[in-house]
């Protein structure tokens, strides 16, 4: 299993009523599926949707937040996303050097999300990961101005074709970061869900993450997933609150 939480951050995940989306088959037991504990980096990603009104309110504090949260002892990481389609769905994506400095920064999520608790369509999601393949800047401080994509994908294949999707998607990885408009690609493993593989994409303008999707590299990939799917290829594109 991979990381284990303290006491202090499980309380916070708990009360923030964490809430996995629909999911493949879990691991038999005794299946050798399973991460090798994670001794490096921590990488959170949060989810969370709120009503119509409060969209403006919740985007300038995610800004504050996000700037806060840049400034704790172990970050070093750290973005607050916007939906592109769904203006009412938000996303915070946090590297954390590591445990220690995670459980830290669990008092200022609970004040987050007590701050939100009236606005929230869905509360918080937090999902934990590992870095499978992670190069580049700290997340959020990627280079350039204009207009950036980020894209957050929920990968989730069935165990047994975990090792293969792996490989698959650092093949991407590779591929994609040479790609002219490309800022950032990540690739994650969640904790405890081996076979959920979330990736971190980042692109100068949409423009270049439209032609990053039709991509020969891009639409092989998909070819190749799509037999080893437990559930639908979940990609969501965000604007960066900054």
């Amino acid at each position: 299993m991979g990381l284990r939480l303290s006491s202090v951050l499980s309380i916070v995940l708990a009360a923030a009523a964490m809430i996995g989306p629909a999911r493949a088959q879990m691991p038999a037991p005794g299946s050798a599926t399973g991460p090798m504990p994670n001794t490096g980096p921590v990488y959170i990603i949060t989810y969370f949707e709120v009503g119509d009104a409060a969209t403006k309110p919740t985007a300038d504090a995610l800004r504050q937040f996000a700037a806060a949260a840049r400034k704790e002892d172990g970050n070093i990481g750290f973005v607050a996303l916007e939906e592109i389609a769904r203006p009412t769905r938000f996303a915070t994506v946090e590297a954390w050097r590591d445990k220690p400095g995670l459980e830290a920064h669990g008092a200022a999520v609970a004040a987050l999300r007590d701050k939100l608790q009236p606005s929230f369509a869905s509360p918080f999601d937090i999902r934990i990961n590992a870095g499978l393949s992670v190069a580049g800047p700290a997340i959020g401080s990627e280079p350039g101005g204009g207009n950036p994509v980020y894209v957050l994908t929920h990968v989730d294949v069935f165990p047994a074709g975990k090792d293969q999707t792996i490989e698959l998607l650092k093949q991407l990885a590779e591929a994609s970061r040479k790609e002219a408009g490309n800022l950032r690609f990540d690739v994650l493993q969640q904790d405890g869900r081996a076979n959920h593989l979330p990736l971190l994409e980042a692109w100068r303008d949409a423009p270049a993450q439209s032609a990053h999707a039709m991509a020969e590299h891009t639409r092989a990939f998909r070819a190749k997933l799509v037999p080893l799917q437990g559930a639908l290829y979940d990609e969501r594109l965000y604007m960066k609150l900054q």
